[in-house]
């Protein structure tokens, strides 16, 4: 019986194969035209919508909704922006099967396109939280559509014209902001070098000042110093803040920032300025990153940056900042932008390959679970649950925690300049390697059709990759973050005060002890939730000073112990940051009166904590839980997959993203890639 039938398959498979081997592909066969086999089914027909995606979203969006629609219109309506209808959906994404060459000109086209529409008005000649606040939702709005459109508009507004802003003073905003507004000027930012990049103090362009002439005088001594990467610069910017060390009177003043014009009217290159292009990349190669060597390149005096230090006609260094370390902080402070909008557009990627690969696996099936019975959903799947779910709650958590850094960002003050710094460093690393994990794992969840460039999920990874080092690395700015609460810490026992700010408060009450025996109502409680983060950033941070101390006692350096102790000190920027994002969430629970809504948001907080417990060994290293607790912990978050997964299509639904703005996957997958999409 079991002989015949193996007869009869391979006949089967024969006939198959004689079949697809003389057949035509100009006149295809009727199995083509068929539909009898698969066919999508679309998942809102089946999936349960049990609170108002609206409601959601506004709470996620968080601020000027109607501007981003807005601009989704604008940008759905043009056609500078590669509209394309694929399986009966209009979609919007950029042609990556340009050149490098085509893509820059047309990332210039878009913007002026934009431009045209008013997108950017106000955008430097406003002032106020509101004006800021709608020139972010914009940004991110931008960045759905392209990273390297976000980038270069970032570039030439947050770091060239936000320098400008706040590094200079009246003299500098009447001459520059309002042409940079209108692109009649095209900023670049010349701060990394071939031979430092987080080291900014290090950087080796030097100025000095022509008191003869009331000039200053940029060079670059040696190859290493040759500024690197500077977004705009190969082929379309005509101005460049440059970041040099400044030398009057033969005394190094440290780092200082200045404005230099690049190119003339035309696009040719200034005189003893060379400018060479950094060539393809992994992604962003609609931003034209250039190399810039300064030689003997002279500028006015009144183009030092003087918000913070001046120079006098007559040669004198002059600031109110004699420490050089207080005055290079407070040179750098204003360009926080870069890492709040970096950590936002993080977040903002992560949702597009959740929303995508989640819809596909609503209505994408494989194997059947019974004999001769319907294939599954790959969603039904517990495992593929436990693959996309957590990161889907970490996502939101991630919302909620961005949002609460653009309004610290907004309302910032000197007094708060400290705390912003710490935090828009934590959560751009924190939320950018989430960024890059969630996309790989939704390109891996949608299979072959993940590498398909239209489909998205697979190209954002190299496009979004470069978020891990730009604006400072990940691994540098976590050690910051432990710097920062290292140095709290040491002030607080030194002076025997309780500990104030940076979210440090619980430690000055009692120590949070974890039951032996976790349940199922406890692990979802928020306070036991917390608890357990601040007992792991309290420990850490305990465990960091004391090591810090140790190699110090031994001879070392308070630098060279630091260093000693990276490993301590990157679980405590973790632990900080976790803790930091939780707390964001829980805060946007409590706003929320009680309902269907609440309830998922709870289900969504339970997941966030107990997936941050449950993959940090350090739970486990130091003792925070036992080996049963880990393993309740590991059930609860099963068992939390299954509770969120009815609501799956409605949280990505909520997330924001009008669906032109994701790929055909994400839709009806069949027709997108039926016979007939190949004959149009």
């Amino acid at each position: 019986m079991a002989q015949e039938s193996s007869i009869n398959t391979a006949s089967r498979r024969t006939r198959m194969l004689n079949n697809h081997l003389v057949q035509s592909p100009s006149k295809p066969t009727s199995c083509l035209q068929s539909n009898s086999c698969l066919s999508y089914s679309p998942p809102e027909l089946t999936e349960s919508f049990d609170f108002d995606i609206k409601e959601m979203r506004k709470i996620l969006d968080f601020h000027n909704l109607e501007d981003r629609d807005w601009l989704f219109g604008v940008i759905k309506q043009g056609r500078v922006f590669n509209g394309k209808e694929r399986g009966g959906r209009l979609f919007v994404s950029p042609d990556y099967n340009q050149t490098m060459e085509q893509q820059r000109e047309m990332t210039m086209k878009r913007i002026e396109y934009l431009l045209e529409r008013g997108a950017f008005d106000g955008w430097l000649t406003k002032k106020g939280v509101e004006a800021e606040l709608k020139k972010l939702a914009l940004l991110e709005v931008i960045q759905i559509f392209d990273h390297s459109l976000a980038i270069k508009i970032g570039v030439h507004f947050f770091l060239w014209g936000g320098a400008i802003q706040f590094m200079g003073t009246k003299r500098h905003h009447d001459k520059w902001l309002r042409d940079t507004e209108t692109f009649a000027i095209k900023g670049c930012f010349s701060m990394t070098e071939l031979g430092h990049g987080s080291n900014v103090r290090g950087i080796e362009t030097v100025t000095t000042y022509d008191s003869k002439t009331g000039e200053f005088v940029i060079n670059t001594p040696c190859e290493s110093a040759q500024k690197y990467w500077i977004g705009g610069a190969a082929n379309h910017a005509t101005h460049t803040i440059v970041f040099s060390q400044l030398n009057i009177n033969g005394v190094n003043e440290g780092v200082h920032a200045l404005i230099a014009q690049i190119r003339d009217v035309n696009g040719n290159i200034c005189p003893n300025i060379c400018i060479a292009d950094c060539g393809h990349k992994i992604g962003l190669n609609g931003v034209d990153n250039g190399r810039i060597w300064f030689d003997n390149v002279r500028i006015p005096r009144e183009n030092l940056l003087n918000s913070v230090a001046d120079v006098s006609p007559d040669g004198q260094y002059l600031s109110a900042i004699k420490d050089q370390d207080q005055r290079f902080a407070a040179f750098l402070a204003p360009l926080t932008s870069g890492r709040v909008t970096i950590a936002t557009s993080a977040i903002y990627s992560s949702k597009i390959g959740l929303a995508i690969a989640i819809r596909y696996a609503l209505s994408r099936r494989a194997f059947s679970v019974t004999p001769n019975g319907p294939e599954v959903l790959l969603l039904d799947y517990p495992s593929h649950q436990r693959r996309l779910l957590p990161l889907l709650a970490k996502s939101y958590a991630m919302s909620f925690g961005g949002n609460y850094l653009k309004m610290m960002y907004v309302n910032r003050t000197p007094e708060s300049a400290k705390t912003l710094h710490v935090v828009s460093s934590a959560f751009k690393a924190i939320f950018t390697w989430h960024n890059m994990r969630t996309l790989q794992e939704c390109r891996e969840a949608c299979g072959g059709q993940g590498l398909k460039t239209e489909n998205r999920v697979g190209h954002l990874k190299g496009e979004f990759d470069v978020q891990s080092t730009f604006e400072g690395d990940n691994n540098v700015l976590m050690q910051q973050v432990s710097k920062a609460l290292l140095s709290e810490y040491v002030a607080a026992k030194k002076k025997n005060k309780p500990f104030k700010g940076l979210g440090l408060e619980h430690m000055n009450g009692p120590v949070p002890v974890i039951q032996s025996n976790l349940t199922s109502t406890t692990l979802r409680n928020s306070q036991f939730q917390m608890n357990a983060h601040c007992l792991r950033e309290r420990d850490l941070l305990n465990r960091f000073a004391a090591e810090v101390s140790l190699y110090q006692s031994k001879g070392e350096s308070k630098e060279r112990a630091f260093i000693l102790s990276y490993q301590l000190a990157e679980d405590l920027g973790r632990a900080f940051s976790d803790r930091a994002i939780l707390q964001t969430l829980i805060d946007a629970e409590a706003n929320v009166s009680a309902g269907s809504l609440k309830n998922v948001l709870g289900l969504l907080r339970s997941m966030y904590a107990l997936i941050c417990l449950e993959e940090d060994a350090a739970f486990l290293r130091y003792g925070y839980l036992s080996t049963d607790n880990a393993a309740a912990v590991r059930n609860e978050v099963t068992k939390l997959c299954g509770e969120l997964r009815p609501h799956a299509l409605a949280l990505v639904s909520s997330l924001g993203i009008p669906d032109a703005f994701l790929s055909p996957i994400a839709f009806n997958w069949i027709d997108a890639n039926s016979w007939s999409s190949v004959q149009k």
